[in-house]
């Protein structure tokens, strides 16, 4: 606690990042276990935390035997450097159960690390005094730059569906999630019936899915593939079927 790392997240995030990439967001560390999108700021890369193919009983012993995933609750884990070559040495041969890691067995106990917090809240106190003017002194200069705010690039960006301007019987449907929109299901023009998927919204790693509140015909797509768009933002308009 006198030494924690806390870091802000990219915003806009990366739509990818590659698979065993080390980031801290937050006061957070995280390992990527696989390729995806992502906001955490990298510190660097390690080797594998998933292995789909071998576990303990087959030649793996890091990996309990029906269990693919390397760590567990409480683990403590410590880096150390490598070299490139090293390192795509280390991924070809740790899957393989041809690379030991050093493991080993430790108890954490509440009551002692609580003792520790008291007999070092001062220098505690201090540190996160002098990080929290930090941060607030890297906050200015992003409010200077005009980047406090930022949400994604203008050309990505669609323009809100101005509700007097649609025709009667039309409405506009709206995404509950902010997030990027990852796929189109349908396109102008397309017959849609009540519950028809629209379009799919790739937020915090998670696939969120736009629903046709009622049947009848896309009039408009207000996004498209790639384009951020925020909570409540219109992304479909569809013209209600006439009885």
């Amino acid at each position: 606690p006198r030494h924690r790392l806390v870091t802000t997240k990219y915003n806009p995030a990366r739509t990818w990042t590659p698979e065993n990439a080390v980031g801290i967001g937050g006061a957070y560390m995280c390992v990527y276990g696989m390729e995806g999108p992502g906001g955490y700021q990298f510190v660097g890369r390690t080797l594998q935390m998933w292995n789909r193919w071998r576990d303990a009983d087959s030649g793996a012993p890091a990996f309990e035997a029906g269990k693919p995933w390397l760590l567990r609750f409480f683990d403590q884990i410590r880096f150390y450097p490598v070299s490139e070559e090293e390192l795509l040495q280390i991924r070809r041969d740790f899957p393989a159960g041809r690379y030991p890691l050093r493991v080993e067995e430790g108890t954490f106990s509440l009551h002692p690390y609580r003792e520790f917090l008291k007999e070092n809240a001062n220098d505690i106190a201090a540190f996160r005094a002098l990080q929290g003017l930090a941060f607030q002194a890297e906050r200015e200069r992003w409010r200077v730059a005009g980047q406090a705010e930022y949400v994604g690039e203008a050309e990505a960006l669609v323009a809100a569906v101005p509700t007097d301007d649609l025709p009667p019987g039309a409405r506009s449907v709206a995404t509950a999630v902010p997030g990027s929109v990852w796929k189109l299901l349908v396109a102008e023009g397309d017959a849609v019936a009540e519950g028809d998927a629209l379009l799919v919204i790739e937020s915090m790693k998670m696939e969120f899915t736009v629903s046709a509140p009622c049947a009848g015909q896309v009039l408009r797509m207000a996004c498209r593939e790639g384009s951020a768009v925020s909570a409540g933002q219109d992304v479909v308009v569809i013209q209600g079927e006439t009885a």
